[in-house]
């Protein structure tokens, strides 16, 4: 049985975008597991239906395995689209720039923080001291004090709980706003809304390959860009979790 996600208002290239981030995340050797694409055209995308099942240890440690391989398998530059994808980009509705930049620090900053900031900001939904706070953190950002000698990795790119399913097999990644990223934002983003058994997951990719020292002292640096897309496209009950982010990475 197949399950077909339609929109009428659908921007152009929505769901291609789509399609062409499944297809490239399920291209790494050994990575994690990808619903299949089953077709896609201009609103709409076809997909398998997917059986859910329990989230167990087992099933997670081998989960967060495939997701570092997945990382491992490295993306073209830092803020690269998908292999072959010319389109634009998205992360849940909202239009997403993937232009390749030369470092970490001002790819994150001038493509995945500033933008969603700025229209939460226009929107009303952060105020001028609260977003001073992110700006300060993207100063720094592009300064490369976060810059690590990490390369690129393949990351899904909106790796919340939502879109990784449980099933009889194990884990299934759906819904994905793939391109060339930190791997700690994918581990960040797990973290963020709360992923079950998260722990094992970390422990299974640990285990494949350890994060950098000091990863976890990072992961509200990595949790700006959910949270600034939130912030602008949900409203102010994000503006405070944005900015207590953004004051716990300046104390680092």
């Amino acid at each position: 049985m197949s399950f077909r996600k339609q929109r009428d208002d659908a921007p152009a290239g929505f769901f291609e975008a789509e399609a062409a981030g499944l297809r490239w995340l399920a291209a790494a050797p050994d990575g994690a597991t990808v619903v299949d694409v089953l077709d896609v055209g201009p609103g709409f995308i076809e997909l398998p239906r997917v059986r859910d099942g329990a989230a167990g240890a087992t099933a997670a440690r081998a989960f967060g395995a495939a997701l570092s391989r997945t990382h491992d398998a490295g993306a073209a530059a830092w803020g690269a689209p998908p292999d072959g994808w010319t389109g634009p980009t998205f992360i849940g509705r909202q239009e997403m720039s993937c232009r390749p930049a030369a470092s970490f620090g001002a790819f994150y900053a001038g493509q995945r923080v500033l933008p969603y900031l700025r229209k939460a900001v226009d929107r009303g939904h952060v105020d001028a001291a609260d977003a001073r706070a992110v700006e300060r953190v993207c100063d720094r950002l592009v300064a490369g004090d976060f810059d690590d000698g990490e390369s690129p990795a393949r990351i899904h790119g909106d790796l919340w709980s939502g879109n990784v399913l449980w099933t009889a097999a194990g884990v299934c990644l759906i819904d994905p706003a793939a391109h060339g990223g930190h791997r700690e934002t994918d581990l960040a983003m797990l973290a963020l809304f709360g992923a079950p058994r998260l722990r094992d997951i970390l422990d299974g990719y640990s285990d494949t390959h350890p994060p950098a020292d000091g990863w976890r002292d990072r992961v509200p640096l990595h949790q700006l860009h959910p949270l600034a897309v939130h912030a602008a496209s949900h409203g102010r009950g994000y503006a405070q979790p944005l900015a207590d982010a953004a004051r716990a990475v300046l104390a680092l």
